[in-house]
C-alpha cells in the first residue's frame, strides 16, 4: 500500500494512504494531543483489532459526523471532509470484548474517497501540509490568548488546565492544539478550529471564540 511520509519531531512516521476512519458526533481530534476512546460497538472492535495487528500501521482517522447523523448512525452518515489521523499508543482489552484505546494525534487530513467494504469505514486520505502549523506565533498574540484562556478556565475552576497554559516549556503548537481540544466548545466550533489553514489563523480563531464566550458570560441577557 502506498505510504505518505509525515515528519515528526523524532523521525518520519509512515501514514498509509488508506486508513480506517472513526466518525463520531461529538469528538474533534487535534494533532499533538492524546485522545482516550472506549470501544464497544462490534464494527469498531473489528477496526481496532485490524489496525493493531502486527505489521499494520496502527493508525486511525478521527472525523466529525455532520448534522442529521442520528437518522443513519448505524449506516454510513455523512462526515466532514477534514479530520485528524492518530497513532494507536495503547490498547487495553477488557474481558467482554470492549477495549480502552489511547490515540496520539499526528496530522490533519482530507478525505479523498471512502470505502465501505468492511464492517467499519475506510478512507483514502491526503495529509495537510504541516509547515503552516510549525511557524511560531507572535509573543504578543500568545500573551493575549493566555490571558483570555486563563480568565475562561478560572471561571470554570479548571485549575489543572491553568497550570498547562502557564507552563513555560510548552511549544506554541502543543499549546494551541491542547486548548482547541480541551475547551468546552461545541463540536462544530472545534471543527472550525481544526479547519484553520495555519497556526496563526487557529490562534486568532481561538481568541475570537474565547472573547465571545467570555462576553456571553458577562452579558447573558443581551445574547439570549
Amino acid at each position: 500500500m502506498p505510504e505518505l511520509d509525515r515528519r515528526t519531531p523524532a523521525d518520519v512516521f509512515p501514514i498509509p494512504e488508506v486508513v480506517p476512519i472513526f466518525p463520531l458526533p461529538n469528538v474533534v481530534f487535534f494533532p499533538d494531543t492524546y485522545l482516550p476512546l472506549h470501544i464497544f460497538e462490534s464494527r469498531y472492535r473489528d477496526m481496532i483489532m485490524d489496525a493493531n495487528l502486527e505489521g499494520q500501521c496502527k493508525c486511525i482517522g478521527m472525523v466529525l459526523l455532520k448534522e442529521g447523523w442520528e437518522d443513519d448512525y448505524y449506516g454510513n452518515p455523512p462526515v466532514f471532509s477534514l479530520g485528524c489521523v492518530g497513532k494507536i499508543k495503547n490498547v487495553q482489552p477488557l474481558a467482554d470484548g470492549r477495549s480502552n484505546v489511547i490515540l496520539h494525534g499526528l496530522s490533519r487530513y482530507d478525505i479523498e474517497e471512502e470505502f465501505f467494504d468492511t464492517s467499519y469505514r475506510r478512507a483514502k486520505i491526503s495529509l495537510k501540509q504541516d509547515e503552516p502549523f510549525q511557524e511560531p506565533i507572535d509573543p504578543g498574540i500568545r500573551l493575549t490568548l493566555t490571558k483570555f484562556a486563563l480568565q475562561y478556565l478560572r471561571a470554570r475552576k479548571a485549575q489543572e488546565l491553568c497550570k498547562l497554559i502557564t507552563g513555560q516549556s510548552i511549544s506554541d503548537t502543543v499549546l494551541i492544539n491542547s486548548l482547541s481540544s480541551c475547551m468546552d466548545f461545541t463540536p462544530f466550533e472545534k471543527q472550525f478550529l481544526l479547519e484553520s489553514e495555519s497556526l496563526h489563523q487557529q490562534t486568532r480563531r481561538l481568541i475570537d471564540l474565547l472573547r465571545f464566550k467570555l462576553d456571553a458570560q458577562q452579558h447573558p441577557q443581551e445574547l439570549g
